[in-house]
């Protein structure tokens, strides 16, 4: 066995620990709050003593707290800490609001403004229609799975090819040739239609910056008189969020990097 201590080097299980660090925080979302050690030795395939084990040290680092709940772990304060940096330096964030608000307004459906995660895309935006009293709608920090539009036009364009593979897990032979084909028309139209349980649809497109695909644009809607072709309005309108979106974000990076390159 080699020796890598002192070389700078981490071992192998060293990478092992912080991938499992990686899934036990992946397992939190907008309908996990909290998880007990057995959760997580369930869902991970571990025994119960290794699973409480990590989660007692994510506690003394801080990226766990303990729960209301006995026996129950949280997100930590790191977490939330870090969380709230990654956001803040998502230049998209501070200037997408107006452009999704405007969006929704026009087309009277939900914009969602969404960004890619560990393993998939999460919400990070949500503007619902407020000229209607019912909406269709998603929560932020929801992670959308394969069926999104959302999801399919990040796949058209992410230059990661482990993230299908991410998506496809325990899908059948079916489900993956649908998915690709999806993506293949996502990436020739500039944009994707998907549709959802429900009679819920959802359209969404990319938006850009110099170093490729930085969010999605969607539009969630439940009515079937909508026209989804090629120049309609809704789809027009779209385009015309996305393409504003990518204009500018990339103007604001150019603007920051002049900046800097006076100081």
């Amino acid at each position: 066995m080699v020796n890598t201590e002192g070389t700078g080097e981490a071992s192998g299980s060293d990478i092992q620990a912080v991938a499992r660090v990686g899934q036990i925080c992946s397992l939190f979302g907008p309908y996990t709050n909290e998880l007990t050690a057995a959760d997580v030795a369930e869902r991970l395939h571990l025994n119960r003593t290794t699973a409480y084990r990590y989660c007692a040290s994510l506690v003394a680092a801080g990226i766990l707290e303990r729960g209301p709940r006995r026996g129950a772990f949280v997100l930590g304060g790191l977490m939330l800490q870090l969380g709230i940096h990654a956001l803040s330096r998502r230049q998209v964030i501070e200037i997408a609001p107006p452009h999704l608000a405007e969006l929704g307004a026009s087309v009277r459906m939900t914009a969602v403004l969404s960004l890619w995660g560990a393993r998939g895309p999460v919400v990070a935006l949500v503007e619902e229609d407020k000229s209607r009293t019912a909406v269709v709608t998603v929560r932020a920090g929801s992670q959308l799975d394969a069926t999104a539009a959302q999801t399919r036009v990040f796949l058209a364009h992410l230059a990661d090819e482990r993230a299908m593979g991410w998506l496809t897990e325990g899908a059948t032979t079916a489900q993956r040739a649908e998915l690709e084909a999806a993506v293949y028309t996502a990436r020739r139209a500039g944009y994707c239609i998907a549709s959802q349980s429900g009679g819920v649809f959802s359209a969404a497109a990319p938006v850009f910056d110099e170093f490729g695909i930085a969010a999605t644009v969607g539009l969630l809607g439940a009515d079937p008189r909508a026209d989804l072709g090629p120049g309609s309005p809704i789809i027009s309108e779209l385009l015309k969020t996305t393409s504003a979106l990518s204009s500018e974000l990339r103007g604001t990076r150019e603007g920051r990097q002049n900046e800097n390159s006076d100081l």
